[in-house]
């Protein structure tokens, strides 16, 4: 069957890797897959010609409204799988929930990486519940057995103090929603303290504006380091060779970063969003970091501190305030480097997790099993199909 697969092919980021992921288990099932990135089309009457000129049969979207919308209309069987901001962002701008609630009614099915995000779309969009299948993304790793740990501490300017070093890595694209900055104040002046802990980020540089600024920001802060985007499998290695990986991203719909670490047992700490909490058990899988603690909150901090404050009252008794930005994220950091065992327990069922929940194989398993069913409704009546699961 001949595919159309609309996605939003931003270099280096997580709906990218997905859908090249997503197209291979395609089309080892025999399939012709279109890959191609919505950004390229104004509108549906754009993919309309190429649907035409390519004798497209059927097609997927990878984001609900950037891809999903582009479907409509055309008389073409289609599923749909979330993104991850169409469901924590999008949704909340009045005209894009509309156009996406009109996508999952037109859609033979559609997939989400986890529960919660099949429970929030169930949320906006009611009607949809019975096409909503959760699929988690399949991981494999693969690290580079040629990998130099030498030549990466050289390249990141750390000294190679192998018995006490204690390198966090943070792997991102240089863009505001992934906010890697968000720690480097606080990892700056724990590395004052302690001089063998050291902050690395990794990653390509998305946007320009934002790249020169983490740039300035690392260039100031001691025991921060920044280094440009690597081979997966010597980004795996190294991965392989720190005391922790770190994502403090503001949005995820499912971190394939976090998950990857999980499958080479390294212990995550993450920033406490919905995406990651969806995957990372407090305590158990990995750890989690927010501004918020529990407690009956102080004074505001003095306009300027730099210290963000709320105080806000969940029940009765419930009140929370902020530590200061980062603050906690030390705290967690602090016992991973004094209790070896502590990361130990997190790596054996954060693997453990990896392996029962995002196998590549069972991923690859589903989307041919769902793609079948738009083969069948190419050939049916539309008041005849039934959804697929």
């Amino acid at each position: 069957m001949r595919l159309l697969f609309l996605a939003v092919l931003r270099p280096h980021t997580g709906n990218s890797v997905t859908a090249q992921r997503v197209r291979d288990h395609l089309e080892a099932a025999g399939h012709v897959c279109l890959l191609r990135d919505a950004e390229d089309f104004a509108g549906p009457a754009d993919v309309a010609d190429l649907i035409r000129a390519e004798a497209v049969q059927a097609a997927l979207a990878l984001h609900l409204y950037r891809a999903g919308r582009l479907l409509q209309g055309h008389g073409l069987p289609f599923g749909v799988v979330f993104g991850g901001t169409d469901l924590n962002e999008d949704v909340h701008q009045g005209d894009k929930h509309r156009v996406m609630g009109t996508v999952l009614e037109e859609a033979r099915f559609a997939v989400a990486f986890t529960e919660a995000m099949r429970a929030a779309a169930c949320r906006q969009w009611p009607h949809a519940k019975g096409k909503i299948c959760v699929q988690g993304q399949g991981i494999a790793t693969a690290p580079n057995a040629a990998f130099r740990w030498g030549t990466f501490l050289q390249r990141a300017g750390i000294p190679q103090s192998a018995d006490t070093l204690h390198v966090f890595l943070l792997i991102c694209g240089l863009r505001p929603v992934k906010d890697p900055l968000y720690l480097v104040d606080a990892f700056a002046e724990w590395h004052q303290e302690e001089p063998s802990v050291y902050l690395v980020i990794v990653g390509p540089e998305v946007d320009p504006v934002f790249t020169r600024e983490v740039k300035a920001k690392v260039e100031r802060s001691a025991g921060v380091r920044l280094l440009p985007e690597m081979p997966q499998g010597d980004l795996h290695a190294a991965e392989k060779n720190c005391l922790a990986l770190v994502n403090s991203s503001l949005s995820e719909g499912m971190s394939a970063a976090i998950l990857e670490a999980m499958d080479l047992e390294v212990p995550v700490l993450a920033r406490n969003i919905p995406g990651n909490a969806a995957v990372v058990q407090h305590g158990v899988t990995g750890l989690l970091f927010s501004d918020l603690r529990p407690g009956v909150p102080v004074a505001p901090p003095a306009s300027g501190s730099g210290v963000g404050w709320t105080a806000t009252l969940l029940g009765p008794l419930t009140r929370f305030s902020r530590f200061p930005p980062g603050q906690e994220f030390v705290q967690l950091a602090r016992r991973l480097v004094r209790d070896p065992e502590l990361g130990a327990e997190l790596v054996a069922r954060g693997r453990e997790y990896v392996r029962t929940r995002h196998s590549w194989r069972a991923e690859r398993d589903t989307y041919q099993r769902l793609v079948r069913t738009l083969e069948g409704d190419a050939d049916r009546r539309p008041a005849d199909r039934r959804p697929p699961f």
